[in-house]
């Protein structure tokens, strides 16, 4: 097949002909979905084959003079149902007679015309029509459903007259009645025997007939009719399902005389779809092979006239839109739904040597154009294009299906590798495109910059394409080939890559320019992005060309680094020299410069995760030097950043404020750029170089390089942090201090609450104006340092004076303000912080200035309770009791039980012993005497077993401080009495107290073995306050009873 073939006039002219000749001859019905118009066929025909109006109508005369062709009317009497049953067995032997009835009716005489016309549709075929144009079919023994399947062809002259007869009979043979009676089955079959024997011999029964109209039946038509009868006695005889096709024979143009019907079918085709195609308006490609209805109206008439079975229209079709393909391209769909119909019918026999040659070369032609095709799928099927995916899809799976038919494999003598074919093809044009591309992208001026830039727009091609063949291609043609298009590419373009790269590259000295450094760094990360690709490849193992492309840019290495450094420190620079110093907003309390500082070390470490240098040693160097400019730039930028603060406070004039805040903002960018070389170690991931590195590089040679490189310039950020948070924090000291002084001067008669205000509105001041200034950190830091010093200053305002109990509570009413003010409800600091070892001391010193002499009373035997508790030596020996509480006589009971191991303190080596009961503090028990045991003479374990009772009320036994005071005294006659010891019981414990009687019976209060203890240093802080108020009896009352009991302790002696 020649696929440049066009027609020419006269094959055009002759084919015209043919269409006009259909149109003109047109038998049957129109179809609902097809153009009944004559005239408008006509204009859709003259648009299609180009004829101008002269040309038509002379065409057309010509078309209407030429002889007409022969009506048929193919009949196939394919089976009937439900038919009557004529014989005694109660089924029939059904055959029909069929034929046409060309009598021409009389128009005139309405009502005769009528009965005549009904009285025919009565009458017999072998009444109605000559028995040389009667066909008969076979005769269908005993069944009420037969099935013939028998075709019959019927010409006719008169369309419009001609009526279709199909009579049904049952044919009867001559029988015995013997023979009748032995198929006898029911009385219907007796009544049948009777009714035959009034038959003549040999007559058939009528089981029903079929008249119809042939201008009532469409070009192609196949259901079922019902039977009539002839009287009104057995009205349903059942339904005979016919099939008709309305055809010419003898057509008197030329194409039909000269070749073959389907070849005219398939010319007539080709010139429809080609004009289709060119009208539609979305373009050729998006044309889906659906035809118009004036299109499909002609094939449909021609394909029924020239009686073309359904294979033969398939076949055509399949030719037809073959051709069209190679010139017009177009959805390859309606193809592969021709090639399927065509294997669904496919029998080599039904096909003519000719027309074998023709379809095997039609295979071999679109094959090897859709080869040619997916060779060049980037140009083709451009993802630009909406429908691209879609046609190559499309196309793919056409090519399978052929290689797949089998009148491929029966017509072609070598069946092709369809694999292999692509696969040599996708190779080839791989190639080419890449060749393309390069002399594309070739500079005009071959410098080494411009070259760079060259090499770098090539494999950004290459990357683009590779990406979309993984993406989007590769799935297609893996699901319809099981093709890897990704590995093929990928193969084929990293070496072509590699050879063109290294060429180029040989080709430059190492001076290079700073721009063509920067050339060569894009085309690096560009060849590492196409070496990464290499993971999607089914064999990622195979040796590559571009495995090792690192080595070519060895020479480039200092200079990439150098100018990431340098654009880093100019970025810095820029950033400082127009930064005004002002916070960027409430969240964001650093100024411009942390940002550009902060993208400039983001750009350095992308640069070091771009190079991904995969020498390990050598990246340990790269990184050396990556974390050595970073400090430099870290350390640069605070000098720039305090001289920039300096020059601004200097070009201002006497702007206390101003200065103090960009002092503020100056401490928040350092500790920014803290945060950000501590993140540095995450960010250029050490860990994993650390893996890489192995044992390549000693881990002491990493501590000491790049540990020590960054902690060194933390240090050091540190350091300039502190200085300046020291320095707002000694601008605000001085006021705390002289405020707190001012505290200390104010009179005592004042409320302390309005003492301490002016001291309290400073501070709030001055923290928010830092707090909004400041970020947490650098706050926190700068509360710390103020804190200390105002502890500092409250400790020496509490040394200031002493007896002062209004004086103190001040101070003590500041020290809790202030805490509250310092912790701001965890804004501040933390309670951990707030509550250091002088927090603690002075928050005690103040509680104890500040207390009541009788609460200091009651705070010294609180003390000496807790001493007893933790008491565990019997230095001094013990005293046994029992004690209870009977609430119902507010009565306490103590049984003084013995004394054990008590010192001697006579010279004959004993004592006398006697225990001295006493209620502490004597305030709250002053109505209560003292009670005294008997003296045991020379008795170091004197039992005494006597009982005491005190009327007190239980609310006084649960005071702070309340206590039975056991003091244990050795008798002499001519002196003082000597201590034994003493020992305090707390009354909130005793028994009863807090339970039922019944809980504090005599039989179960348990004994109480107390330890004696001496005076010693415990309760001295509050004994020394009692002492310096010099002007309150009851407390030197209080001091003077407990210097004589120290003094009666022979301890102290």
């Amino acid at each position: 097949m020649d696929l440049s073939h066009k027609f020419s006039k006269k094959e055009l002219t002759l084919l015209y002909e043919e269409v006009l000749y259909t149109i003109l001859h047109r038998l049957g019905k129109p179809e609902p979905n097809h153009v009944a118009d004559s005239e408008e066929l006509h204009a859709y025909v003259q648009k299609v084959f180009n004829m101008d109006p002269e040309e038509h109508n002379i065409i057309l005369q010509r078309t209407k003079g030429l002889e007409s062709p022969i009506y048929c009317l193919k009949a196939t009497v394919k089976q009937a149902k439900g038919i009557l049953g004529k014989d005694v067995s109660g089924f029939s032997d059904p055959y029909c007679l069929l034929g046409i009835e060309n009598k021409k009716q009389d128009s005139s005489g309405n009502d005769g015309t009528h009965q005549e016309n009904k009285k025919r549709s009565k009458a017999v075929v072998k009444n109605l029509i000559p028995e040389d144009q009667t066909h008969r079919t076979q005769v269908i023994p005993q069944t009420l459903n037969p099935v013939w399947n028998e075709t019959f062809i019927l010409e006719f002259k008169d369309a419009e007259n001609a009526r279709f007869h199909l009579d049904m009979w049952d044919f009867d043979e001559v029988e015995s009645v013997r023979h009748k009676l032995g198929e006898l089955s029911d009385l219907h079959g007796l009544k049948r025997i009777f009714k035959d024997a009034r038959k003549d011999k040999g007559q058939h029964d009528f089981l029903g007939n079929v008249v119809l109209r042939v201008q009532d039946l469409h070009c192609r038509e196949d259901r079922w009719h019902n039977l009539e009868p002839r009287t009104e006695t057995y009205p349903n005889r059942g339904q005979c399902r016919l099939q008709f096709l309305l055809t010419h024979k003898k057509r008197a143009t030329t194409a039909s005389k000269t070749q073959p019907s389907y070849t005219v079918q398939r010319h007539i085709l080709q010139q429809l779809v080609s004009y289709e195609i060119l009208q539609h308006q979305a373009g050729s490609t998006s044309w889906d092979g659906e035809l118009s209805k004036h299109a499909s109206t002609i094939l449909y008439l021609h394909a029924s006239q020239k009686d073309l079975s359904n294979f033969h229209q398939d076949m055509a079709k399949w030719l037809a839109y073959s051709k069209l393909y190679l010139i017009l391209e177009f959805n390859s769909n309606c193809l592969l739904h021709q090639i399927t119909s065509i294997e669904y019918q496919w029998v080599q026999g039904r096909l003519k040597p000719e027309q074998k040659a023709e379809l095997a070369e039609s295979f071999q032609s679109l094959l090897a154009y859709g080869i040619s095709l997916l060779q060049r799928y980037r140009i083709v099927f451009p993802l630009s294009a909406s429908n691209s995916v879609q046609r190559l899809q499309s196309l793919l799976r056409l090519l399978v299906q052929i290689c797949k038919m089998k009148a491929f494999r029966e017509l072609c003598t070598v069946t092709p590798d369809l694999q292999q074919m692509v696969t040599e093809a996708l190779k080839s044009g791989t190639a080419e495109w890449f060749q393309m591309k390069k002399q594309h992208l070739k500079p005009m001026v071959k410098t080494m910059e411009e070259c760079g830039k060259a090499l770098v727009s090539l494999v950004t091609e290459v990357n683009a394409d590779l990406q979309q063949c993984c993406r989007v291609w590769n799935k297609y043609f893996s699901n319809a080939m099981r093709l890897d298009l990704f590995s093929i590419a990928y193969l084929e373009l990293q070496e072509l890559v590699s050879c063109y790269v290294k060429e180029q590259l040989s080709k430059m000295d190492s001076g290079m320019s700073h721009l063509t450094a920067e050339n060569l760094f894009q085309l690096y990360l560009n060849l590492r992005e196409l070496q990464r690709m290499k993971e999607f490849l089914c064999n990622s193992e195979a040796p590559l060309e571009l495995m090792n492309f690192h080595r070519w840019f060895k020479e480039a290495i200092p200079i990439w680094l150098q100018k990431t450094y340098t654009v880093g420190l100019e970025r810095t620079q820029r950033a400082v020299q127009v930064d005004q110093l002002k916070p960027l907003g409430e969240l964001n309390k650093h100024s411009t410069s942390t940002v550009d500082l902060s993208t400039c070390y983001a750009q350095m470490v992308k640069t070091w995760q771009q190079l991904d240098w995969p020498d390990p040693e050598e990246a340990f160097i790269i990184m050396v030097k990556f974390v050595e400019d970073m400090c430099r730039i870290a350390l640069m930028y605070c000098r720039l950043i305090k001289a920039r603060a300096e020059e601004l406070s200097s070009s201002s004039q006497h702007e206390e404020g101003e200065a103090a805040n960009r002092l503020c903002v100056v401490v928040n960018n350092i500790e920014q750029l803290r945060m950000i070389i501590l993140k540095l170690p995450s960010q250029l991931d050490w860990a994993r170089l650390k893996q890489q590195i192995g044992d390549v590089v000693a881990p002491e040679q990493i501590q000491n390089t790049l540990h020590h490189q960054l902690q060194s310039t933390v240090e050091c950020l540190n350091h300039e942090i502190r200085g300046v948070v020291q320095t707002l924090a000694t601008k605000l000291e001085a006021g705390i201090s002289r405020h707190i002084q001012e505290l200390s001067t104010c009179s005592d008669s004042k409320d302390p609450e309005d003492c301490i205000t002016p001291l309290m509105k400073f501070l709030e001041c001055e923290f928010e104006y830092l707090h909004g200034n400041l970020v947490q950190e650098n706050f926190n830091s700068l509360l710390e340092l103020l804190w200390n010093h105002t502890l500092e200053t409250l400790t020496r305002a509490a040394k200031q004076q002493d007896g002062n109990l209004q004086y103190f509570r001040k101070l003590q009413f500041a020290l809790q303000s202030l805490e509250l003010s310092f912790h701001a409800e965890g804004c501040g600091l933390p309670k951990d912080t707030l509550h250091t070892a002088a927090f603690t001391g002075l928050e005690k010193e103040l509680e104890l200035c500040s207390s009541t002499t009788r609460k200091l009373i009651q705070k010294y035997f609180s003390a000496r309770i807790q001493q007893q508790t933790e008491a565990n030596s019997e230095k001094y020996g013990a005293v046994t009791i029992k004690a209870s509480y009977r609430h119902s006589e507010q009565k306490l009971r103590i049984e003084v039980l013995n004394a054990v191991n008590l010192l001697p303190l006579d010279s004959n080596g004993s004592s006398d012993p006697f225990v001295q009961l006493t209620l502490e503090p004597r305030h709250e028990f002053p109505e209560v005497v003292t009670r005294t045991t008997q003296c045991i003479k020379k008795n170091l374990h004197p039992l005494f077993d006597e009982v005491f009772d005190f009327l007190i009320p239980p609310e006084k036994c649960r005071q702070d401080g309340a206590c039975l005071l056991l003091t244990v005294f050795d008798y002499d006659t001519l002196g003082a009495n000597d201590l034994e010891g003493e020992a305090f019981l707390p009354l909130c414990r005793v028994l009863g107290l807090n339970e039922d009687e019944e809980a504090a019976g005599p039989s179960r209060v348990p004994q109480t073995r107390l330890s004696l203890m001496h005076p010693g240093t415990i309760g001295n802080e509050i004994l020394k306050l009692l002492e310096n108020r010099k002007g309150d009896k009851e407390a030197q009352a209080f001091v003077k009873l407990r210097r004589q009991r120290a003094k009666q302790s022979k301890e102290f002696e």
